[in-house]
């Protein structure tokens, strides 16, 4: 049976690598070891009887390939006044290495698959626990986020060290003090980043909306072909639609301007078009730390049937997958429409600032999901 190992208790500072003295402490009823072994039939029996000879129980086992033989995760619970001393000498005189004693939590005694993906599935619904998932799938004691220029690969640690890349920007780097990182972990935790990089990539591309008259919406990224039909956007939209957005006189959108509406520096354009006609327009704006800029921009025609709401819900998902908890928008005085709108998207926000801004907080638990119908 494969298991997950325990998570091991994070320390302030990592000492040279493994082996180091081996503490004479017996307060904890359950044990991870790490035992290198060459790979001839009949090793893991030996070992195995060697620890009911000592009188401990067997709780789990993973085996673990590694260059020139195999690596043997077991857990057990030793018996009572045994040290770690004493079973490490006993699987030597076996002919093996123990390269790690470390102590263990049998409530994280569960198969590696299904911990691995209820992890994923955590990661996936808030992204800002990236490090604390990959530190419980690697049992490492510490992973920090670094930005990627200081994340040098290259510093292993002699296998106790590894860093991960994670948006071309930043990294994740893993620590772990009671043993050195073996290449399936690796593998195992490359692929779970990939499936992120994955699910992170999706949340941009294009989503379906019905609004409340059974009309069905695209949700999807503005690019720079889209100008026409912003403009036109544009065109149909009343004074009125236009200074709650731009908060000026204006009456039509200079062509020179589609551009960076389309494409803001940093942040990314949301069109909301059913069928070949652009009728909603968002903007997300990266800010300072978790907060993130938004605006909304609904075709006259199409107000108060759920395209505002089907806008801003996405912009939030798409925000909580940049890793932005919070949204800020403009509400003019006496103009509570987008803070309406933001209730009925599943946000949370507050009273507007005397100065207009509102704040809008994504939920934590869970981010907001589009649903079918508005």
């Amino acid at each position: 049976m494969e298991i997950s190992p325990a998570l091991p208790t994070a320390a302030a500072a990592l000492p040279a690598p493994w082996p180091a003295d081996i503490e004479e402490d017996t307060a904890s009823t359950t044990w991870r070891l790490r035992i290198r072994m060459a790979d001839h039939p009949g090793m893991l029996a030996r070992i195995a009887i060697r620890m009911a000879d000592l009188e401990c129980n067997i709780l789990g086992l993973t085996v673990l390939p590694v260059l020139g033989g195999v690596l043997d995760e077991i857990v057990i619970r030793p018996a009572g006044g045994l040290t770690k001393e004493q079973l490490v000498r006993a699987i030597q005189d076996e002919g093996c290495e123990c390269s790690a004693v470390a102590d263990a939590d049998v409530r994280e005694l569960v198969d590696a698959s299904a911990a691995t993906l209820s992890a994923a599935s955590r990661a996936v619904e808030d992204p800002s626990r990236y490090a604390e998932v990959l530190r419980e799938v690697l049992a490492a004691d510490l992973v920090t986020v670094v930005p990627l220029a200081e994340a040098n690969p290259g510093r292993t640690e002699g296998g106790h060290r590894a860093a991960f890349g994670v948006d071309g920007a930043t990294a994740l780097v893993a620590r772990r003090r009671w043993a050195p990182f073996v290449q399936l972990e690796l593998a195992r935790a490359e692929a779970l980043l990939g499936l992120f990089d994955s699910v992170r990539a999706n949340v941009s591309g294009p989503a379906v909306a019905t609004c409340a008259d059974g009309a069905s919406i695209v949700l999807r990224q503005g690019q720079p072909g889209d100008a026409d039909g912003v403009f036109a956007l544009h065109e149909r939209c009343s004074a009125e639609t236009l200074f709650q957005r731009y908060h000026t006189g204006m009456r039509t959108m200079p062509r020179r301007w589609l551009h960076r509406l389309l494409v803001p520096p940093r942040g990314m354009s949301l069109l909301a078009v059913c069928g070949r006609e652009v009728i909603g327009l968002g903007q997300l704006i990266p800010g300072r730390g978790e907060i993130a800029e938004i605006s909304l921009l609904v075709d006259d025609g199409w107000q108060r049937k759920g395209v505002g709401t089907a806008l801003l819900a996405r912009l939030a998902v798409i925000a909580t997958s940049r890793g932005h908890h919070t949204l800020m928008a403009v509400s003019l005085p006496g103009r509570d429409g987008i803070f309406r709108t933001a209730r009925r998207a599943g946000l949370a926000p507050e009273q507007p600032e005397e100065e207009g801004l509102l704040r809008i907080a994504i939920p934590a638990a869970s981010a907001p999901r589009i649903p079918g119908t508005f």
